[in-house]
């Protein structure tokens, strides 16, 4: 019988839970300039997932399709239609302007969290994954054809019922162990409930073009 939720390869809901109030805290604490992690509840208020929303994904050379701030006001509501004052924004092609939103949801099968996303252009429309692909960071792209864990997949979103795209979990529980087994000090000392999504999105946020910050890895 496994200890520490398998040594933290996974979560049960309820450290998941556990896990994003954490992250959420320092995430707001250390990256206070950058758009906020928040917890969405369902309707049946018992349990939620995390949200990020309205970030900046830019394909130009110079951004190497990484996600970044849109600046300060410009977060938008769930499902809502997407309000972008250009004026407020400094990009180099705005042809090539595309926003993402980044939810973090707890799958109960695989008992580990799974990232869903969506991105559209300024006017609100969505894109179809040939065009998301082509502002995916090159390193990202060489990890979805190499890796056989990872591998990102069209499904309809657990509590908005609409289609977003998904990293899927199969390979999840596995890699994390590795992760958490190569780290000699979190081998020895065990891995805190609350700092399972900061190793996690460590990696899979590389994805999408997310990088986690400098302040938040050294807590690991």
């Amino acid at each position: 019988m496994g200890t520490k939720e398998e040594a933290r390869g996974t979560l049960s809901s309820t450290d998941f839970g556990v896990a994003a109030s954490a992250f959420i805290l320092s995430w707001n604490t250390i990256c206070s300039s950058f758009p906020p992690w928040t917890w969405v509840l369902s309707h049946h208020q018992v349990e939620g997932y995390l949200s990020l929303e309205n970030i900046l994904l830019s394909s130009t050379q110079e951004e190497h399709g990484e996600l970044s701030c849109p600046g300060p006001g410009k977060h938008s509501h769930q499902e809502d239609p997407i309000d972008v004052d250009d004026a407020t924004l400094v990009h180099t092609n705005p042809c090539k302007v595309h926003y993402c939103d980044l939810h973090i949801i707890y799958c109960n099968s695989y008992r580990v969290p799974v990232l869903y996303f969506r991105a559209y252009d300024s006017d609100g429309e969505p894109l179809g994954f040939d065009e998301i692909e082509k502002d995916l960071p090159a390193y990202s792209k060489k990890a979805l054809s190499d890796s056989k864990w990872t591998f990102i997949t069209q499904e309809e979103h657990p509590y908005l019922n609409r289609p977003w795209y998904k990293l899927h979990p199969c390979g999840t529980s596995e890699w994390m162990k590795l992760l958490f087994h190569a780290d000699d000090a979190l081998a020895k000392t065990g891995v805190t409930i609350e700092l399972y999504l900061v190793a996690w999105l460590s990696v899979v946020g590389h994805v999408v073009g997310l990088r986690i910050p400098l302040e938040m890895m050294k807590q690991l």
